[in-house]
Protein backbone atom coordinates (compact mmCIF):
# COMPACT_ATOMS: atom_id res chain seq x y z
CA UNK A 1 0.00 0.00 0.00
CA UNK A 2 1.83 3.58 -0.96
CA UNK A 3 1.34 6.55 1.00
CA UNK A 4 -0.83 7.43 -2.17
CA UNK A 5 -3.66 5.31 -1.69
CA UNK A 6 -4.06 6.53 2.12
CA UNK A 7 -3.69 10.11 1.46
CA UNK A 8 -4.38 12.18 -1.85
CA UNK A 9 -0.75 13.72 -3.41
CA UNK A 10 -1.34 16.91 -2.17
CA UNK A 11 -1.00 16.07 1.23
CA UNK A 12 2.52 15.14 0.63
CA UNK A 13 3.77 18.43 -0.48
CA UNK A 14 3.47 22.55 0.31
CA UNK A 15 0.61 23.97 -1.06
CA UNK A 16 0.58 27.92 -2.17
CA UNK A 17 -2.37 30.14 -0.83
CA UNK A 18 -3.00 30.49 -4.75
CA UNK A 19 -3.62 26.75 -4.78
CA UNK A 20 -5.39 26.39 -1.42
CA UNK A 21 -7.93 29.36 -2.45
CA UNK A 22 -9.23 27.35 -5.62
CA UNK A 23 -10.31 24.60 -3.90
CA UNK A 24 -13.81 24.62 -3.11
CA UNK A 25 -15.28 24.88 0.58
CA UNK A 26 -15.88 20.85 0.64
CA UNK A 27 -12.00 20.58 0.21
CA UNK A 28 -11.25 23.13 2.91
CA UNK A 29 -13.51 22.15 5.30
CA UNK A 30 -11.68 19.48 8.38
CA UNK A 31 -8.17 21.09 7.86
CA UNK A 32 -6.01 23.46 8.30
CA UNK A 33 -2.72 24.73 6.56
CA UNK A 34 0.49 24.96 8.73
CA UNK A 35 3.59 25.82 6.79
CA UNK A 36 2.18 25.25 3.72
CA UNK A 37 1.01 21.33 4.65
CA UNK A 38 -2.48 19.94 5.21
CA UNK A 39 -3.18 18.91 8.64
CA UNK A 40 -6.69 17.29 8.67
CA UNK A 41 -9.02 17.43 11.45
CA UNK A 42 -11.24 15.27 13.43
CA UNK A 43 -14.76 15.86 13.72
CA UNK A 44 -15.48 17.57 17.17
CA UNK A 45 -17.73 16.24 19.75
CA UNK A 46 -21.48 17.44 20.04
CA UNK A 47 -20.22 19.00 23.41
CA UNK A 48 -17.36 20.76 21.74
CA UNK A 49 -19.69 22.07 18.77
CA UNK A 50 -21.90 23.43 21.42
CA UNK A 51 -19.89 25.19 23.62
CA UNK A 52 -18.59 26.90 20.20
CA UNK A 53 -21.79 27.57 18.75
CA UNK A 54 -22.72 28.99 22.76
CA UNK A 55 -19.57 31.34 22.66
CA UNK A 56 -20.10 32.49 19.21
CA UNK A 57 -23.61 33.38 19.85
CA UNK A 58 -23.03 34.97 23.01
CA UNK A 59 -20.22 36.81 21.39
CA UNK A 60 -22.39 38.17 18.49
CA UNK A 61 -24.98 39.46 20.45
CA UNK A 62 -22.68 41.53 22.72
CA UNK A 63 -20.38 42.75 19.82
CA UNK A 64 -22.96 44.87 18.76
CA UNK A 65 -23.02 46.51 15.29
CA UNK A 66 -19.17 46.59 15.49
CA UNK A 67 -17.99 43.33 15.87
CA UNK A 68 -19.15 39.69 14.33
CA UNK A 69 -18.97 36.58 15.82
CA UNK A 70 -19.05 33.25 13.82
CA UNK A 71 -17.98 29.48 13.63
CA UNK A 72 -16.16 27.75 10.80
CA UNK A 73 -13.91 29.56 8.65
CA UNK A 74 -10.33 30.28 8.00
CA UNK A 75 -8.40 33.33 9.17
CA UNK A 76 -5.31 33.36 6.66
CA UNK A 77 -2.61 34.08 9.30
CA UNK A 78 0.23 34.15 6.44
CA UNK A 79 1.09 33.67 2.82
CA UNK A 80 4.24 32.03 2.60
CA UNK A 81 4.31 29.54 3.98
CA UNK A 82 0.70 29.39 3.96
CA UNK A 83 -0.88 29.23 7.78
CA UNK A 84 -4.82 28.58 8.05
CA UNK A 85 -6.31 28.38 10.82
CA UNK A 86 -9.51 27.41 11.33
CA UNK A 87 -10.83 28.91 15.06
CA UNK A 88 -13.50 27.48 16.64
CA UNK A 89 -14.84 30.98 17.21
CA UNK A 90 -13.77 34.09 14.98
CA UNK A 91 -14.48 37.61 16.17
CA UNK A 92 -13.95 39.94 13.40
CA UNK A 93 -15.05 43.73 12.42
CA UNK A 94 -18.10 43.78 10.99
CA UNK A 95 -17.10 45.53 8.09
CA UNK A 96 -15.38 43.13 6.93
CA UNK A 97 -17.44 40.38 6.07
CA UNK A 98 -17.48 40.35 2.91
CA UNK A 99 -13.75 40.10 2.69
CA UNK A 100 -12.20 36.78 1.91
CA UNK A 101 -9.68 35.76 3.22
CA UNK A 102 -9.99 36.64 6.99
CA UNK A 103 -6.85 38.08 7.98
CA UNK A 104 -5.38 38.82 11.26
CA UNK A 105 -6.16 42.96 11.16
CA UNK A 106 -9.88 41.95 10.75
CA UNK A 107 -9.79 39.84 14.05
CA UNK A 108 -9.98 40.62 17.68
CA UNK A 109 -10.90 37.57 19.58
CA UNK A 110 -9.76 33.94 18.23
CA UNK A 111 -11.24 30.91 20.46
CA UNK A 112 -10.46 27.49 20.77
CA UNK A 113 -12.37 24.99 22.19
CA UNK A 114 -9.60 21.77 23.81
CA UNK A 115 -10.65 18.66 22.65
CA UNK A 116 -8.63 14.96 22.58
CA UNK A 117 -5.93 15.22 20.27
CA UNK A 118 -5.84 19.33 19.79
CA UNK A 119 -4.48 20.04 23.37
CA UNK A 120 -1.10 20.67 22.40
CA UNK A 121 -1.74 22.74 19.48
CA UNK A 122 -4.42 24.93 21.34
CA UNK A 123 -2.56 25.21 24.43
CA UNK A 124 0.86 26.04 22.74
CA UNK A 125 1.30 25.83 19.22
CA UNK A 126 -1.84 27.94 18.34
CA UNK A 127 -1.23 30.42 21.27
CA UNK A 128 2.07 30.97 19.56
CA UNK A 129 1.03 31.58 16.03
CA UNK A 130 -2.25 33.65 17.09
CA UNK A 131 0.25 36.04 19.65
CA UNK A 132 2.97 35.94 16.46
CA UNK A 133 0.10 37.46 13.81
CA UNK A 134 -1.58 40.20 16.51
CA UNK A 135 -4.42 38.61 17.52
CA UNK A 136 -5.79 40.79 20.26
CA UNK A 137 -6.88 38.21 22.39
CA UNK A 138 -7.37 34.19 22.56
CA UNK A 139 -9.61 32.35 24.43
CA UNK A 140 -9.17 28.39 25.60
CA UNK A 141 -11.87 26.58 26.94
CA UNK A 142 -10.94 23.11 28.57
CA UNK A 143 -14.10 21.28 28.73
CA UNK A 144 -14.40 17.45 29.70
CA UNK A 145 -17.64 15.43 29.81
CA UNK A 146 -19.31 15.71 33.34
CA UNK A 147 -17.09 18.84 34.04
CA UNK A 148 -17.70 22.57 33.93
CA UNK A 149 -16.13 24.53 31.18
CA UNK A 150 -12.80 26.29 32.34
CA UNK A 151 -12.51 29.52 29.89
CA UNK A 152 -8.46 30.60 30.04
CA UNK A 153 -8.37 34.47 28.80
CA UNK A 154 -5.08 35.46 26.99
CA UNK A 155 -3.92 39.37 26.11
CA UNK A 156 -1.88 40.06 23.55
CA UNK A 157 1.44 42.04 24.85
CA UNK A 158 2.35 43.55 20.80
CA UNK A 159 5.54 44.34 22.12
CA UNK A 160 6.53 40.80 23.23
CA UNK A 161 4.57 38.96 20.55
CA UNK A 162 3.41 36.95 22.80
CA UNK A 163 0.33 36.61 25.15
CA UNK A 164 0.00 37.07 28.94
CA UNK A 165 -2.69 35.50 30.74
CA UNK A 166 -6.00 37.02 31.33
CA UNK A 167 -8.92 36.27 33.45
CA UNK A 168 -9.94 32.52 34.50
CA UNK A 169 -13.44 31.78 34.40
CA UNK A 170 -15.11 28.39 35.75
CA UNK A 171 -18.67 28.41 34.40
CA UNK A 172 -19.64 31.57 34.32
CA UNK A 173 -18.13 33.94 32.11
CA UNK A 174 -18.56 37.51 32.77
CA UNK A 175 -15.54 38.95 31.06
CA UNK A 176 -15.35 42.92 30.31
CA UNK A 177 -12.42 42.49 28.08
CA UNK A 178 -12.66 42.40 24.37
CA UNK A 179 -15.85 43.99 25.05
CA UNK A 180 -18.33 42.96 28.06
CA UNK A 181 -20.00 39.33 27.51
CA UNK A 182 -21.58 36.81 30.32
CA UNK A 183 -22.12 33.70 29.57
CA UNK A 184 -22.82 30.60 32.30
CA UNK A 185 -21.69 27.33 30.82
CA UNK A 186 -22.20 25.67 34.35
CA UNK A 187 -25.15 23.78 32.73
CA UNK A 188 -23.45 22.26 30.20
Amino acid sequence: MTAEMIAPEWMHRQITSEQYDSWTDEQCAGIEIVDGMVIVSPSASKRHNRLARLLANVLDEAGGVEWNADTDFDVRLQDVPLNNRRPDVVVYRADTIDESPTRPDHVLLLVEVVSPGSETTDRVVKLDQYAKAGIPFYWRVEQAAGRVPVVHTYVLDAAAGTYRAGELFTGLVKAVVPYPVELDLSGL
